[in-house]
């Protein structure tokens, strides 16, 4: 008995201690890398999330900047066509004066023939009757 205790004794110096510290010394190891891998995958997950926000900042300011000159393009093409439509109701209404002065004018050369012609019409009226051109009333 004394020598199996003895044996214990010597397997527990020699072998059993020595494996022990080894293990212990590898279980320290492992699970220093895997609280390091967690580690890894936080800060991993925190840089994702980071990106994933600046990118998010980045497109909202592409969509106002893009919505920005949109609104100043279509800004420019109403101030454009307004002005284009304020041109082209000043043409019309020149238009409209020219027409109406030319229509003035061709009234009046219109009355002045009509009653030239008249008076024509009288005189030949009249001369065909036996009277004189003296003879014609409110003549020019």
């Amino acid at each position: 008995m004394v020598l199996l205790l003895a044996l214990y004794g010597l397997y527990h110096v020699i072998l059993h201690k020595p494996l022990e510290a080894t293990l212990a010394e590898r279980r320290k190891r492992t699970q220093g890398a895997v609280e390091q891998a967690r580690a890894d995958i936080a800060v991993a997950a925190q840089r994702a999330k980071d990106y994933e926000s600046q990118l998010r900042e980045a497109r909202l300011t592409i969509f106002k900047a893009t919505d920005n000159r949109r609104k100043q393009a279509t800004e420019t093409r109403a101030a454009a066509v307004s002005h284009a439509r304020e041109r082209a109701q000043q043409q019309i209404a020149q238009a409209k004066a020219e027409v109406e002065k030319e229509s003035a004018a061709a009234r009046v050369t219109l009355q002045t023939e009509s009653d030239r012609i008249a008076n024509q019409i009288i005189a030949t009226i009249l001369q065909s009757a036996g009277a004189g051109p003296a003879a014609v009333v409110g003549g020019q």
